[in-house]
């Protein structure tokens, strides 16, 4: 039999795929329940229309996570509060996948969706990664050249290397810092139009936390989280 701190441990790298941050993080989780054999979460989001895809997308690695934990048994992730939580929950614990939990609506599955999101949160973490080096007094040649052996470990390294291994990108050591999504280097002379772009995408992502967290404050009265 698991532990509820093991359990909230494994939730905490489930994320939400638009944010970019850990469903914990941002107040989602509402509940855990540890059993013998089982374990049960309760989840919330911000608004009772939040995007159907991205609430199964939680639900979906929410189950997977806790039923990774040794001694957790079967998990029961009951979404909570949204106008597809019957279909969501009964279609994760029968393992319909999306498709199947929304036969005639969904044309497919998720996988293209969370790309889409795990390159916004690499590029994300990319420009934040780089902006503070170039903040420090760093050339854009030498971010350019820059390797990932170069770097000093930390808790945003960490996190950058995370989502570039969740792309298939190298994180050796010889590998270059300023990559594209699919793994090109950045010359020197387009790093400072490649940090600009990424800046508009990071600046979305965290945006988007920002208004979540105050709909989330909202909806269930509680006091505006400040981001992690």
């Amino acid at each position: 039999m698991t532990t509820e701190a093991a359990v909230l441990g494994a939730l905490g790298h489930v994320r939400d795929p638009e944010l970019d941050e850990p469903i914990t993080d941002l107040g989602f989780v509402t509940d855990v329940e540890v059993g013998e054999g089982a374990v049960r979460v309760r989840l919330r989001l911000p608004t009772y229309f939040c995007a159907p895809n991205f609430a199964y997308l939680m639900v979906a690695d929410a189950r997977a996570a806790v039923e990774a934990v040794p001694g957790a048994g079967r998990a029961e992730i009951v979404l909570e509060d949204h106008h597809a939580s019957e279909e969501i929950n009964t279609g994760v614990a029968q393992g319909r996948g999306f498709a199947g939990t929304f036969p005639g609506e969904a044309t497919g599955e998720l996988d293209e969706l969370r790309l889409v999101f795990r390159r916004k949160a690499f590029l994300a973490r990319q420009e934040r990664l780089a902006r503070s080096l170039l903040d420090a007094g760093m050339t854009t040649e030498r971010l350019a050249a820059m390797r990932l052996g170069d770097l000093e470990d930390g808790d945003e390294v960490r996190k950058y290397l995370a989502r570039r291994a969740e792309l298939g990108l190298p994180v050796d050591g010889d590998a270059f810092l300023l990559v594209d999504p699919a793994g090109g280097r950045v010359p020197a002379d387009r790093v400072v139009a490649s940090l600009r772009f990424a800046q508009t995408v990071r600046i979305s992502i965290e945006g988007n936390a920002s208004f979540c967290r105050g709909m989330l404050a909202t909806r269930y009265g509680l006091p505006t989280a400040a981001p992690p």
